[in-house]
């Protein structure tokens, strides 16, 4: 972690328990777009349709989005930002263009893009936006590639320190949507545009005065691109992100880059030779062909009727490597083929069935690539690698890189890398026009033209094919879900609770945290819940609780007949910086002594009406004891003569709360409840509930 410095936070002012409007408008980031194979359905967990819609239209007021569904877009600007001769700037973003993409090499070009990979090109300057490199990348249903390049441009800032880097996606400001328990009060997202970069590899935040020209080099008003590299390139100690933000962002990239090795899945597949020859030489494109056959239509399928290209009695089993996001679009699918097709899956008794079906769908997905382009597609598409100026260069840089990892030269193992670091050459550094780009037909169409193989060699290789991965992942059950949804929320998995443990169990963590929750102030936002044990001990100050109410009713008796708090009051109320209240006019504290004595007064009276009824025995009380009766001589006469002689026994409300909260507890029968709800979104756990007495006897009538 970087030493102590001075936060975004810091400079804004901001109280000890941060809230948003990031929190309302949360994304389903828990589990985002997870494919359940069992259902053949996404998951779209915590999700808020119609908050999402309401954010979306808030941030698209402030800067130009993604416009397109689940694509992430980035942008490096060089600092300090500098009047620079146009055609110098670009030479010099070109050149660092080609440094990342040949440094970063090596995690790049093995990696299998659920649709588009990281890419990087150059943007001439418009408006206040100085010329940078950017990169769009389409991450469809695997959100992983998101966050991937989350950690590339994390890394990038890091190497080179003299960039600066920003990202967002078609939902605005994600990051901060990952971060949104613990974002300032202030940030939300009508103020958060261009504020949130990565600088040095760390995430900053660009703050805002907490009056206008108190800071004088923060703007009052959401700064512009050419602001925000001023102010960093300035005062970067002052913007660093609070820790438990970056903490957030950081939890959600941990991992990689081992991280990639993890998320892929090697299965055994029964597939036309073709196919296994053009996946040995570019294993990328396994994802092109999965998500022709996921998202077939008929259309797709009159191909299917006949193959043309992958004949099935060229099938050889094989290992394929996938993305578990692709697997498992794969498996889930129910697919029978068409009889003209001549593909004849074994009973799935058999051993070797998921081989067989696996091999059948990915051979419907490539024939379906394969008959959208003609065979006789124009050569000026084909790829000419070797002719670009820039392959020498680039070829070097992954030499010194170690990309061969020191095989020797001509070896099958090196043609391999060697044919991969073509692809990704062609792809991501050379990138061609669009209207030249090949498609992934075109591709697998010019291998099987220019690539020899040999289906008698490709079978013998059969008895020598590495085993394959366990896929007990596709099964996730109940507590595995609870387990992955504290993860995404940063919340440490619990404890199981011991035998011995749930004997002596401390119940006054019940009552302190709800104690803790009711002293905080809630508005039309929403309830703050307190911190978690972990992070904050649980405290609740009565004095100060009453000083905020005394706040509320010595101000009111100033203001109007009118029942709303106005907005500088409620903004008093949301943060948690202590009222000064010994600066008060002698006049104001007479007021509120007033209005505390006339409480008192009716909350004495509220006594004597309730001492009547049989309310009081709804609850459970102290018992009454010899100081008790000499603190009440005082008012002995008023009691007397009102109620009778009676005296209301003072309540335990710590009893009367925990019973209360066990009592709800127990009526939920295991299942999720607003008491085990509140509980553990505070860190308290309850023990399971062994007593399956009625909670309630039936009466008659």
């Amino acid at each position: 972690m970087l030493p102590p410095t001075r936060s975004s936070d810091d400079a804004c002012g901001s109280g000890a328990e941060p809230v948003s409007d990031f929190q309302s408008f949360r994304r389903p980031r828990v589990l985002d777009k997870r494919v359940d194979p069992a259902r053949g359905t996404l998951w779209l967990l915590l999700a808020a349709p119609d908050l999402l819609t309401s954010y979306q239209g808030r941030m698209e007021e402030n800067m130009k989005l993604a416009t397109v569904e689940d694509t992430v877009e980035y942008r490096l600007f060089l600092i300090p930002d500098e009047p620079r001769d146009p055609e110098e700037h670009k030479e010099i973003l070109q050149k660092y263009i080609e440094k990342i993409m040949t440094q970063f090499a090596p995690m790049l070009v093995p990696y299998i893009w659920q649709n588009q990979p990281f890419n990087l090109k150059y943007k001439p300057g418009k408006g206040d936006v100085p010329a940078h490199m950017f990169g769009m990348t389409k991450f469809g249903d695997n959100i992983e590639d998101e966050w991937f390049i989350v950690y590339i441009v994390k890394r990038i800032t890091k190497e080179f320190p003299e960039l600066v880097a920003r990202i967002e996606d078609n939902d605005g400001e994600f990051l901060l949507i990952e971060a949104a328990d613990f974002l300032p009060k202030w940030l939300d997202p009508d103020n958060s545009a261009n504020r949130v970069f990565f600088h040095h590899g760390e995430l900053c935040i660009i703050p805002a005065p907490k009056k206008p020209g108190a800071v004088p080099w923060l703007p009052t008003t959401p700064p512009t691109i050419s602001q925000a590299l001023n102010i960093i390139s300035t005062h970067p100690e002052k913007i660093l992100a609070s820790e438990s933000i970056r903490a957030a962002v950081n939890r959600r990239i941990r991992g990689y880059p081992e991280k990639i090795k993890a998320s892929l899945h090697q299965a055994h597949c029964f597939l036309p030779a073709g196919i296994a020859a053009v996946l040995k030489q570019r294993p990328r494109l396994v994802a092109a062909g999965v998500q022709a056959f996921y998202l077939r239509d008929p259309t797709d399928l009159r191909a299917c009727r006949v193959f043309k290209t992958f004949l099935p009695e060229t099938r050889i089993m094989t290992s394929v490597t996938f993305t578990k996001c692709l697997y498992a679009q794969l498996v889930q699918q129910r697919f029978v083929p068409d009889r003209r097709s001549c593909y004849r899956l074994p009973p799935p008794s058999h051993p070797q069935y998921r081989a067989h079906e696996l091999g059948m769908k990915l051979a419907h997905g490539f024939e379906i690539l394969c008959s959208k382009c003609s065979p006789h597609f124009s050569d000026s598409k084909k790829s000419h690698v070797i002719t670009s100026p820039l392959w020498a260069g680039f070829l070097e840089s992954l030499k010194k890189n170690d990309y061969f990892k020191g095989l020797i030269g001509g070896s099958a193992q090196y043609q391999e890398r060697l044919e991969m670091a073509k692809n990704y050459f062609q792809l991501c550094v050379n990138r061609p026009e669009s209207s030249l780009a090949m498609s992934p037909g075109e591709e697998i169409l010019t291998l099987l033209q220019t690539i020899p193989f040999d289906i008698e060699e490709l079978k013998k290789e059969e008895a020598n094919l590495p085993p394959e991965d366990d896929d007990q992942w596709l099964e996730l059950s109940p507590d595995q879900l609870d387990q992955l949804l504290q993860e995404a929320a940063g919340k440490k998995e619990p404890e199981p609770i011991s035998k011995g443990q749930k004997e002596n169990y401390d119940l006054t963590q019940v009552s302190e945290s709800m104690k803790a929750f009711i002293s905080k102030v809630s508005t039309h936002k929403g309830a703050e819940l307190p911190r978690e044990p972990s992070e904050a001990p649980i405290t609740f100050d009565a004095d100060s609780f009453f000083n905020y109410f005394d706040k509320v009713l010595g101000s009111r008796l100033h203001e109007s007949d009118s029942d709303d708090v106005d907005e500088e009051d409620s903004e008093c109320l949301d943060s948690d910086d202590d009222l000064d209240l010994e600066t008060q006019e002698p006049g104001e504290e007479a007021s509120i002594k007033g209005t505390l004595d006339d409480l008192k007064s009716y909350m004495a009276q509220m006594d004597q009406e309730l001492a009547h009824t049989s309310i009081g025995k709804s609850f459970t009380t102290q018992k009454q004891m010899e100081p008790l009766s000499q603190t009440t001589n005082n008012n002995s006469d008023e009691e007397d003569s009102g109620a009778g002689g009676s005296v209301m026994t003072p309540l335990d409300v710590d009893l009367n709360l925990v019973s209360n909260i066990l009592e709800s507890y127990s009526s939920q029968a295991g299942l999720a409840g607003p008491a085990s709800n509140l509980l553990q979104s505070m860190g308290v756990q309850l023990p399971d509930n062994t007593d399956h007495r009625p909670t309630s006897k039936p009466t008659k009538d």
